[in-house]
């Protein structure tokens, strides 16, 4: 298996903070072992992004946030609304809820108009598209990246980590395989590991959602050290 360098590899993270039970200490927790280990971004809750801006200045840490979270079933209308809010409050990038009911259901008009709402209302900010694809079949999965890329969206995404399951490597290769060069794919859900976070890099992936990146990038340094990882899985991470 290939290895990655402990900065490259933080380069590629979006440290998840997004349970819904998370008090105002285990935000800033998050927070702050994200700025510790130079993580590309945050994603947070919405109602976090003006704190997280504030408490990050001078991290080089980015603060971004979810669209229509984590159902995705919100009216197109809400989710242009939250867009325009969020960029208010200083988020820079946007992790939107695909309708997924819509998607299941052959309505890719729906979901197309939908994508291209929010990629606008983001003026020209990274926007990624969640698929939710422990919900769809392979079609689904194909069909989604496909819509994703025709709705103008940077990023096609696997999952929210809150529908009983994660990014899969064959997902993240079949997503990979039905967009072009210029749409990236993010793997969430169940990166848990060191290991996992190289699976998905190896597999197309250029951005990882995680909760768990101290585990994944404390592997990543005992290997820049020269020594062996030691298998770590961070089993409460989403």
């Amino acid at each position: 298996m290939a290895t990655i360098t402990e900065r490259a590899l933080a380069a590629t993270l979006d440290h998840a903070i997004l349970k819904p039970e998370l008090t105002r200490a285990d935000v800033d927790a998050e927070l702050d072992i994200a700025a510790e280990w130079g993580v590309f971004s945050v994603c947070v809750r919405p109602s976090d992004i003006s704190y997280a801006v504030a408490r990050l200045t001078g991290t080089g840490v980015a603060v971004g946030t979810v669209i229509g979270f984590p159902h995705g079933t919100t009216s197109t209308a809400a989710k242009v609304a939250e867009v325009r809010q969020a960029l208010a409050d200083g988020a820079t990038e946007f992790d939107m809820v695909v309708n997924i009911g819509a998607l299941r259901s052959g309505f890719d008009d729906v979901v197309t108009d939908d994508i291209r709402a929010v990629v606008a209302a983001a003026s020209g900010h990274i926007t990624k598209v969640i698929l939710e694809t422990a919900l769809l079949d392979d079609e689904q999965i194909a069909r989604g990246s496909r819509l994703t890329e025709a709705g103008g969206a940077n990023f096609v995404k696997t999952s929210t980590g809150f529908a009983g399951g994660g990014a899969t490597v064959p997902h993240v290769e079949l997503m990979r395989a039905n967009v072009g060069a210029d749409v990236e794919v993010k793997a969430s859900g169940g990166v848990r590991s060191y290991a996992d976070a190289l699976a998905m890099l190896a597999a197309g992936a250029t951005r990882l959602g995680t909760s768990g990146s101290a585990v994944i990038l404390g592997e990543a340094r005992r290997v820049d050290a020269g020594e062996q990882a030691t298998g770590a899985v961070d089993a409460a991470s989403y």
